[in-house]
């Protein structure tokens, strides 16, 4: 915040804590924020967002001077490596106004289990998908599809840590066919929607 509210961060990417991006969004909007990266680096500048960013942040710095020695320097802090915060983001956290986007969202968690149109979804809410796409990206930096992944992966999560159901069964209750496409999603790659 304090880089952005100087001016520095303007047209660079840059990263903060996933709970404080919609208020950094809203206040440096010319800031091209990355709510998935640990660490981002737009020369000169280094960012870093979460809780224990400093750690990640001095390990990317050390990292810079030497790859070897970061890793070292991990394993004596017993630091296990966070490239991405997205495992860790609570969708349902952000705070947005948009009718639209939050009748989107109500509608993915009520059928997460059954395949899922956006466009079908979006014609459902009275709008079109364009329009869908432009006020989930205003509203919370995410398009509808990765929107729907964030859903889907936090379901997955909550059912694997509170419940014995496997991971094929897990797959279906959140709309996976099968259970290499949610591992897939689980690791933070990309899986189709």
């Amino acid at each position: 915040f304090a880089l952005a509210e100087a001016g520095l961060l303007d047209q660079r990417r840059a990263t903060t804590s996933w709970w404080a991006g919609p208020t950094f969004r809203r206040r440096y909007p010319q800031v091209r924020l990355d709510l998935d990266a640990m660490v981002v680096v737009d020369e000169p500048i280094i960012t870093a967002g979460a809780a224990f960013s400093h750690v990640d942040l001095g390990l990317a710095i050390v990292g810079r001077a030497s790859v070897d020695l970061a890793s070292r320097v991990a394993r004596l802090l017993v630091v296990d490596e966070r490239a991405a915060q997205s495992p860790y983001i609570a969708v349902d956290h952000f705070s947005h106004h948009d009718p639209v986007v939050v009748a989107f969202e109500r509608a993915v968690r009520s059928c997460l289990d059954q395949p899922l149109s956006i466009a079908d979804l979006a014609r459902q809410l009275g709008t079109s998908r364009r329009s869908l796409e432009r006020r989930t990206q205003a509203a919370l930096g995410l398009s509808p599809l990765a929107l729907i992944r964030r859903i889907r992966r936090e379901r997955a999560e909550h059912l694997r840590r509170t419940t014995d159901l496997t991971t094929p069964q897990i797959a279906r209750q959140v709309g996976y066919a099968n259970a290499s496409t949610l591992s897939t999603l689980l690791r933070g790659a990309p899986a189709s929607g």
